[in-house]
């Protein structure tokens, strides 16, 4: 089971503390907040809304080296844009994963 990493970004970042650490930070701040408005969004049933919002936390996935996650967040937001939400379950394990590491 693949779990969040910094590989990508240090190799982003060749080596630059600051720069890692600024998309630390960033991380940090925005991640809680896609997805509280991710949260909203399909507990409203808003799923094109909630599909717009896994777009944006899958960039983040991503950055902290989930190939599979990233794999799952783009299904889950076809998904999502036709009312499928079958995904969810696994999509909040990825997200929960991600919360821990942060």
């Amino acid at each position: 089971m693949e779990q969040p990493n910094f590989n990508y970004i240090k190799e982003l970042s060749g080596g630059d503390k600051e720069f890692e650490e600024s998309i630390l930070i960033v991380l940090r701040k925005e991640f809680p907040e896609e997805c509280f408005l991710f949260n909203e969004n399909f507990n409203n049933k808003e799923y094109l809304q909630a599909a717009d919002r896994v777009h944006k936390i899958k960039h983040k996935i991503s950055l902290l080296g989930l190939k599979e996650g990233c794999e799952l967040a783009s299904r889950f937001e076809q998904d999502l844009k036709n009312n499928d939400t079958k995904l969810y379950g696994d999509f909040i394990n990825v997200l929960n994963k991600i919360h821990v590491y942060l």
